[in-house]
């Protein structure tokens, strides 16, 4: 396991859905051996999209990890220099917007991303979410337009978007010989040549042939683009650029744009087809050649719980361990595995680590480098490497990991809050604990995944991002825990905030004979600071007028008031509340008092405070013909939508609004009924909206209708 890290490459692959992230993936591992059979996304025999429901409905739902070598440069490929094995720890990530946790998670663990496009549809929705996630981990990416077979095919058109829809400096580093059905090449700008690939061996061999005479000028002007691109950004060779801009070598171009990569100041764009396995081979030595390996970031920077100081991990063996736990799955083999990302040190299997959160200690009993869902067991692990370790108690997502006696805290992944919700019930008596185990685990397994039960009517509420996530939800209770539910209607998550501030006296008395409870307590209650979530809790009590030691249990009263709003029960995200005066009794006085003051003075204060209900509002995205365009922009606006923009891509029209997920229910079949099939939408959580009046008036009556 001991390996060069120079040579190691960590990386991900992400791409709106159907972009062809799988099939990407499946050629690789053909290409470097793991694979003697190719797989396919539609034949249901992708070695990455493990799960039935992924085999069935043909998509990607949770991130696979696997670990493969490249032999780089390729074996034909003409150089005189040595070839090297490089190794890969790949993550095909999902494509549909119900599980970007899975983008997100595995993204916070990568050094570099190879950013997949369809030629024909460009940059997408989901693509533009994926590439905001990357930009907020900063992780250096590589384009890659795939699906050049296709027709309608555009490569320089795809790279515009990237330009301008996702404001980031794509340069093409290869031109596409022929498109549509006639692809079958490329022309490698940096070296200036061209490339035909050999069809009856799946592209594993290829032949360097002359630059076709009708590409010659359309090479020179973009060879001359990523040359000045390249001069831009490297100061030294921006004056042999205005000398001779002949005089810039191959390899300082190379050594240019890997720099550039690394800087997010350059995103070289290759083009190829996975389906018909053209150009995976050239992105693969791209990734050798441009995507940082461990060693070129510095380290990474955590804080010591101990001295609450910052420290710095250095990429190296001899380092104390510290790892960041990004994925835990249940294998029905192995039991729960974590998935993890080592930053530094070495982890040997049998041994003990710290678990930063719990401040516990965990034994890894066995440490695995993964395949898909299959696991090869390994002796130790160390920097720049991910696996899984089972054998642990206490260890969920987002956790470090570190050496005991050196303690570190590095930075988690924040998840976003569900937006739907059904009610599911065991169908028998015997399913009842089944249920509330494999809930447990599921909820473990997905940080966007959540469970509740409704305090008034006892039903247990499941919610999540969207639904088909909750459609796979149930689906994986029926056949991975053997749990038959009957499952409600789809509910929205609702939430409820204040939008004034209201001053409030609340005086809890109880006298039952003996030791009564008495409490009093002035506060201002109001919306919190925007941007900031949780309570905002402020004391101003002067002169003891309420012991300190009942602070807190004011402060914790307000705290679990808010999971219960005062309209309809829905749960309250940031609010303030300033504690300014109040009262006790030395006898009847307690904690558990003023607990309940605060408790009762919220719902009391709610109405002045002016407490609303917020709805969530999706952004939507439509690809329709043009005659269909007006039905579906008149059926926006029946479900209060708001249409932002209209625009053209491949022949159609793009209608892109947002709208309230309420009004979103069965929208597919809607669409396809006035499209006659022909229009497809995509939709992603934007924000939370108040709810009009006469709307949520019929939610708060059918709330409490729900719970009398």
């Amino acid at each position: 396991m001991a390996r060069d890290l120079e040579l190691t490459r960590n990386i991900g692959i992400a791409a709106h859905i159907d972009a062809g992230k799988t099939t990407t993936t499946e050629r690789i591992l053909f290409y470097t051996g793991v694979n003697h059979k190719l797989g396919e996304t539609h034949e249901g025999s992708a070695t990455m999209d493990w799960m039935e429901q992924e085999q069935e409905r043909g998509i990607t739902i949770t991130s696979a990890a696997t670990t493969c070598d490249w032999q780089f440069p390729m074996e034909n490929a003409q150089v005189l220099e040595d070839t090297k094995s490089y190794h890969f720890n790949i993550i095909d990530t999902p494509g549909h917007v119900d599980f970007t946790v899975e983008v997100n998670r595995s993204l916070r663990v990568l050094d570099g991303l190879v950013f997949l496009f369809s030629a024909v549809d460009g940059v997408e929705p989901q693509s533009e979410t994926n590439w905001r996630l990357a930009d907020n981990y900063k992780v250096p990416r590589i384009g890659f337009v795939n699906k050049m077979d296709r027709q309608g095919a555009n490569f320089l058109n795809v790279n515009k978007q990237v330009k301008e829809m996702l404001g980031s400096n794509a340069v093409p580093i290869v031109l596409p010989i022929g498109d549509e059905a006639d692809f079958k090449g490329i022309v490698d700008l940096v070296k200036n040549r061209a490339v035909i690939w050999h069809e009856e061996n799946f592209g594993s061999t290829f032949d360097v042939v002359d630059i076709p005479a009708d590409m010659v000028d359309e090479v020179k002007e973009y060879r001359a683009k990523l040359i000045e691109a390249v001069a831009e950004y490297d100061e030294n060779l921006m004056e042999k650029f205005f000398e001779d801009e002949d005089s810039i070598s191959e390899d300082e171009v190379h050594a240019a744009l890997r720099a550039a990569v690394m800087d997010m100041s350059i995103i070289p764009m290759v083009c190829g087809s996975s389906f018909k396995n053209k150009g995976v081979q050239f992105l693969l030595d791209a990734v050798c050649r441009y995507l940082p390996s461990p060693m070129d970031k510095e380290g990474i920077v955590g804080v010591n719980p101990e001295t609450g100081k910052e420290e710095k991990r250095r990429p190296d063996v001899k380092e104390p361990f510290a790892a960041l736990a990004f994925k835990i799955a249940t294998d029905p083999f192995v039991g729960r595995l974590a998935f993890f990302r080592v930053y530094s040190g070495r982890l040997d299997a049998g041994s003990y680590i710290l678990n930063n959160r719990s401040g516990k200690k965990e034994r890894i009993s066995r440490i695995y480098q993964m395949h898909s869902n299959k696991q090869n067991a390994i002796d130790f692990i160390e920097a720049g490497d991910i696996g899984a370790a089972v054998g642990f108690k206490d260890i969920k997502t987002g956790d470090t990991m570190s050496a005991e006696k050196h303690p570190i805290i590095l930075e988690s992944m924040d998840f976003p809050d569900p937006v739907i919700g059904i009610a599911v019930e065991p169908r028998t008596k015997a399913d009842v604990d089944k249920l509330g185990m494999a809930l447990a685990k599921l909820a473990e397994e997905d940080p966007t995944f959540q469970v509740k039960t409704d305090e008034a009517s006892g039903q247990t509420i499941v919610s999540g991002m969207g639904e088909l996530h909750l459609d796979v939800i149930v689906d994986r209770l029926k056949r991975e825990f053997k749990v038959d539910v009957n499952q409600g209607e789809p509910q929205v998550e609702y939430k409820e905030a204040l939008t004034a501030t209201a001053n409030h006296r609340e005086v809890y008395k109880k006298q039952s004979g003996g030791r009564g409870k008495f409490a009093d307590i002035v506060f201002t209650m109001g919306p919190g600071e925007e941007g900031k979530d949780g309570l905002e809790f402020e004391n101003n009590i002067k002169g003891g007028n309420i012991p300190k030691e009942y602070i807190p249990a004011v402060e914790k009263g307000f705290k679990e008031a808010m999971k219960n709003g005062p309209l309809a029960g829905f749960e309250m995200d940031s609010m303030k509340v300033t504690l300014s005066d109040g009262s006790f009794h030395a006898v009847d006085s307690d904690s558990l008092s003023f607990e309940l003051a605060a408790k009762l003075g919220y719902k009391a204060a709610a109405k002045a405070a002016r407490a609303v209900l917020m709805e969530p509002i999706m952004k939507i995205e439509v690809l329709t013909p043009e005659e269909n365009m007006g039905d579906i922009v008149g059926d926006l606006n029946r479900r209060r939508g708001t249409i932002t923009s209209m625009d053209d891509r491949a022949g159609a029209k793009v209608v892109k609004g947002s709208v309230p997920l309420s009004e979103m229910f069965g929208y597919v079949t809607s669409l396809r009924t006035l499209s006659s099939g022909r229009a497809t939408s995509t939709m992603e959580f934007s924000h939370y909206a108040e709810t009009p009046s006469n709307i949520a008036e019929e939610v708060i009556k059918k709330a409490k209708g729900i719970t009398a």
